[in-house]
């Protein structure tokens, strides 16, 4: 074998394992951002102008009944000990925004692990695909769009957006990672496709 086709042949495997470890370090910190976020999904039961709006109204009413719990309170960890005993306050309240509106949707609120697609939040943060401990407010047949925001940290509520911010709990390694642009970083797509992957085969 010609020494020119070896070192292309040597190059290219060199290129190929540089790939493959740099995944391998970007699955790793995808996986522990996950960790550290808390979200929180509000459902519309259609994509109807009508029902776009109660999903904005109903997320007013679930943020505004949980106000203290969800000013930076509630953790990933924490979200499934502290929320749940307070589910059916949050339901409630939600119930109560849909029939003042002239809805008989049901509503239900689901706490724990769910599976997301790569998002950006806020034109700033990219949030890598995976299962995030999250807080799914389904209205109807939660068949429409959906209104999202991270929870912890608290960025969902005006009020507490000067507290505690992504920053403060992440390290650099991990803030460089959501602070990158998804059109321009190929990792976050080689991630979504590995975790749609095990998802489906759960």
């Amino acid at each position: 074998m010609k020494k020119s086709k070896l070192l292309f042949i040597s190059a290219a495997f060199s290129i190929f394992l540089s790939l493959v470890f740099s995944t391998v370090s970007f699955a790793s910190t995808s996986s522990q951002i996950r960790n550290s976020i808390l979200r929180m999904h509000v459902i519309a039961n259609s994509d109807s102008e009508e029902d776009q709006q109660l999903k904005l109204k109903v997320r007013d009413a679930v943020l505004q009944q949980g106000r203290e719990l969800f000013n930076g309170e509630i953790d990933a960890q924490s979200a499934e000990e502290k929320l749940i005993p307070k589910k059916n306050e949050l339901e409630n309240a939600a119930k109560k925004v849909i029939t003042e509106n002239g809805f008989d949707y049901d509503v239900k609120i689901v706490i724990g692990k769910a599976f997301f697609t790569t998002r950006t939040y806020d034109g700033r943060y990219t949030l890598p695909a995976g299962e995030y401990e999250a807080v799914n407010v389904i209205i109807g047949e939660g068949k429409g769009h959906n209104w999202w925001c991270v929870m912890f940290p608290p960025m969902c509520l005006p009020a507490c957006e000067g507290d505690t911010q992504i920053s403060d709990i992440l390290p650099d390694s991990q803030l460089e990672l959501v602070e990158s642009n998804p059109k321009y970083e190929i990792r976050f797509k080689i991630l979504e496709l590995f975790e749609s992957l095990k998802e489906n085969l759960q």
